[in-house]
């Protein structure tokens, strides 16, 4: 049996793609997508408007897959930094920064990194691996929706993504730039793409 496909790793364009490879029209890719990524669902059978044909397509060809959670820590000030596992002993961390007027999630790309500043505790623990874009948005896809569960909110909680030091997010391009795309997607998260002094979308060492 195939192993199901990810969607975390698609940006909209390429689960239109994959949708059409499975005889679905591209506003069902569409309908899908915010199920996922607006609304946090990954149980197929409560996407309630789409057919039960796909339902039952996606039941066995494709997944959600988050992240497992080795730990979470929050401070008094709102501060929450998980470490998730990406396997092969490798882990990576996440990190909400919650402000009066936004919300930041700062996001690893790397599990280690192979520029090795000195200044950087990360880089001394050497490079493993690139995350995969769907490793990358399962980070913002958890804290995303389990601090609207936390806070009782149905309204966007991250309203700003920074990617962190964690890695060296432009040494792992090509999988980088469809999970911003998610993330800038209207279906999506749609972080704004206005300038301003913090931008919703930024790099911190």
């Amino acid at each position: 049996m195939a192993t199901p496909v990810n969607l975390l790793d698609f940006d909209l364009d390429a689960l239109t793609a994959w949708c059409a490879s499975q005889g679905e029209k591209r506003f069902r890719a569409v309908q899908l997508f915010r199920w996922v990524h607006q609304k946090g669902e990954s149980d197929f059978a409560r996407m309630s408007d789409l057919a039960k044909s796909l339902r039952d397509k996606l039941a066995s060809a494709a997944e959600v897959r988050p992240l497992k959670i080795l730990s979470e820590q929050a401070s008094a000030d709102g501060t929450i930094k998980w470490l998730f596992d990406v396997g092969s002993g490798d882990a990576v961390e996440t990190v909400f920064i919650p402000e009066d007027d936004r919300g930041t999630l700062c996001v690893s790309s790397q599990a280690g990194c192979a520029v090795g500043c000195r200044f950087c505790s990360t880089g001394h623990q050497g490079f493993s691996r690139n995350l995969g874009t769907g490793e990358i948005l399962a980070q913002l896809w958890f804290a995303e929706h389990h601090l609207r569960q936390r806070l009782g909110s149905s309204e966007r909680v991250i309203s700003n993504v920074v990617m962190m030091g964690m890695g060296e997010p432009l040494q792992n391009y090509t999988a980088l730039v469809p999970a911003l795309r998610v993330m800038l997607d209207d279906h999506g998260y749609g972080l704004s793409r206005r300038r301003s002094p913090c931008p919703p979308l930024a790099w911190c060492r």
